[in-house]
């Protein structure tokens, strides 16, 4: 795994785009503050500029740099969830302009799974995670369903974790209001 992460982190570095697992299903990404290496992602995809897609951190610590404000129960919901959930918070910062959602949301998922969340915290910024598909097509369970497609146009495929046939699945994505209010995207 280590050395995995080394050549990922190598690659963000450098502005290109990885193929690797999160704690939910495998994902492509990138450096989420990086215009050009979000640009490659839509085109990987062949995705619509304008659907959003969610950034990874290793630490809640770090959410603030991110977004403008975050709501006092945003703090409780990431502490007390027991599975994987995406939140979409208002007043997006500090991350690619083409990134960020045309109503200055993003979504941010706090990974716990053991390579993602480490790459996160070696690479000190976050990371761009979207499924592995072409827009439109399946999403992939494990590695084995990934398009040849996808794993051809980036610029790294992690080796951890390809072996995994476990059935993976999306995690649950609320939006979070300024005031509070949540909305349910995804169960």
């Amino acid at each position: 795994m280590n050395e995995d992460i080394k050549k990922a982190y190598e690659v963000l570095k450098q502005g290109g785009v990885i193929l690797y697992p999160t704690d939910t299903i495998w994902g492509i990404g990138c450096d989420a503050t990086n215009d050009e290496a979000v640009e490659k992602i839509h085109a990987i995809k062949q995705r619509d500029k304008n659907k959003s897609m969610l950034v990874l951190l290793d630490n809640p610590s770090k959410l603030q740099t991110y977004v403008q404000d975050v709501p006092e129960i945003a703090w409780d919901l990431i502490e007390l969830t027991d599975k994987p959930l995406t939140i979409i918070f208002n007043g997006a910062k500090n991350l690619a302009s083409n990134l960020i959602a045309q109503d200055g949301s993003i979504g941010v998922r706090f990974t716990s799974e053991n390579f993602s969340r480490e790459l996160c915290k070696r690479f000190r910024k976050p990371i761009v995670s979207t499924s592995a598909n072409i827009a439109g097509k399946p999403t992939p369970q494990n590695f084995n369903q990934i398009d040849a497609e996808i794993i051809y146009q980036v610029d790294y495929v992690v080796e951890y974790r390809q072996d995994d046939f476990s059935k993976l699945s999306p995690s649950s994505i609320i939006k979070l209001a300024s005031n509070g209010n949540i909305e349910i995207i995804r169960k």
